[in-house]
């Protein structure tokens, strides 16, 4: 197995409980995690064995963009159901979403949700 990961992605997208954060949208900060099947990718050499980082960013940035998820966790999953399906090699997607602007009242720096999803 080998492991990639891609940090900190920020992303503008519109997703929250409200109607008001699914509809004026806000900064998103976004992690991805994957594991490969194998470690193949050490003796080819070969990027289709191991990970695209720029692949990757793409899907979550369309992912992100382009949807409207209530909750955090929908939106990860969702991630890691696309790049599991487009990669039959990994073997499991973890996200990690921040969010900074939240509606709670008191002091924090964001709210964070992870989701691992494994391919089947």
């Amino acid at each position: 197995m080998a492991k990639a990961s891609i940090k900190n992605m920020m992303f503008y997208g519109f997703h929250g409980v409200y109607e008001y954060e699914r509809e004026q949208g806000q900064k998103f900060y976004i992690d991805v995690e994957v594991e490969t099947k194998d470690d193949k990718v050490v003796e080819t050499d070969k990027i289709e064995d191991g990970v695209d980082m720029a692949a990757i960013y793409d899907v979550v940035k369309d992912v992100t963009e382009n949807k409207r998820f209530t909750m955090l966790a929908a939106l990860g999953g969702h991630i890691g159901d696309r790049l599991l399906k487009k990669y039959p090699h990994f073997a499991a997607v973890t996200t990690t979403i921040r969010k900074p602007n939240v509606p709670i009242s008191g002091s924090l720096d964001y709210v964070e949700v992870a989701v691992t999803r494994r391919a089947e």
